[in-house]
């Protein structure tokens, strides 16, 4: 089988590689679509200090599952599934609170072990989420990214009064922007970005108002408006003392990076205003949620997808993503 492998920083082969059999607990999927994310990215150049070379990258993708293990139902050969990255011990004090998310022991497909970028994956069978005929191939990878929206929206609570700020129009930044408008029905929606193309996604994204703040602060532009919620999509140290002098008081902040910049911000800031500060990493069990939300149409997957690509121009789709944000959201790679 053919997988993408970064077997040190800077060193992306597309290699072949022996087709392994599912062990107990595992299922074996042949994988149709992937998409790339930004932390794939961060894995080619080294800069994921979570992972471990070599490494086959790959966390949103879609295929369908072709061989289980000895103690896994054969009757699920066939599913249609999309796979949760997230692998968690299941007995720490995270899990025993629905927080798998920052097990103790947690693993990521595709950083600390092998992804979908390949023509066969082995994952955990609970980590394989069917997915109904409703949801096509092509965008079912989707349902990852989606997913990250899903979770700061289960800590944020936003309500359809809320007047909401996201910083970021990247894919990320957009995901929110659809599940903030079409799941819970925010009225306002501002998206601040220094890029043009990126403003114009987001409205075409469903964004009531979109701010370029390369050269004038957003301060200048909001005129007052306090928003209430405020979603750092764009992962910048500077942006969280920025959002706490912006927000209204009693508002709740969200920060979705993972910068290992410092960041300057006093006490004073936050509570004076009695702010909420919520991070959020990966999801915990957000995949059925999204998987509806797709079913009902509420979100519009399909407004994300600028590329798609085989798996053998894998260095270009990467580079693509990489170097030219004003024309590329997301790509996803084609490998059935």
């Amino acid at each position: 089988m053919k997988s993408v492998v970064i077997e040190r920083p800077d060193e992306l082969r597309l290699q072949d590689r022996e087709c392994l059999q599912p062990a107990a607990g595992e299922v074996r999927v042949k994988v149709k679509y992937a998409s790339i994310c930004g932390s794939d990215v961060h894995i080619w150049h080294g800069h994921n200090p979570f992972a471990r070379y070599p490494r086959v990258i790959g966390h949103e993708f879609f295929g369908v599952i072709d061989a289980v293990g000895g103690d896994v139902d054969k009757a699920r050969t066939g599913e249609r599934v999309v796979i949760d990255p997230v692998v968690s011990c299941g007995r720490c004090y995270p899990c025993s609170v629905g927080r798998p998310n920052v097990c103790r022991e947690l693993q990521v497909i595709g950083v600390h072990r092998d992804g979908g970028f390949s023509e066969y994956a082995l994952v955990p069978a609970t980590n394989a989420t069917p997915i109904p005929d409703s949801i096509p191939d092509r965008l079912a990878s989707l349902v990852e990214p989606f997913t990250i929206a899903a979770n700061i929206a289960a800590f944020l609570q936003p309500t359809l009064h809320d007047i909401a700020l996201i910083y970021g129009a990247g894919p990320i930044g957009l995901t929110v922007l659809q599940v903030l408008k079409g799941v819970y029905g925010v009225k306002q929606v501002i998206v601040a970005d220094r890029l043009e193309e990126r403003l114009a996604m987001a409205s075409d994204n469903g964004a009531d108002a979109v701010l370029n703040n390369s050269d004038t602060p957003l301060a200048a532009q909001l005129n007052g408006v306090e928003p209430t919620l405020i979603i750092d999509a764009a992962c910048h140290p500077s942006i969280l003392a920025e959002a706490a002098m912006l927000a209204s008081p009693a508002a709740r902040i969200g920060l979705l990076g993972f910068s290992g910049a410092p960041c300057t911000i006093t006490q004073q800031s936050l509570t004076s205003k009695e702010l909420s500060l919520f991070t959020s990493r990966l999801n915990s069990h957000r995949f059925p949620q999204v998987i509806r939300w797709f079913e009902q149409k509420r979100v519009q997957p399909e407004k994300l997808v600028t590329h798609y690509l085989p798996l053998s121009q894998i260095e270009q789709a990467m580079t693509l993503f990489e170097q030219d944000p004003r024309t590329c959201c997301k790509i996803i790679l084609q490998i059935e």
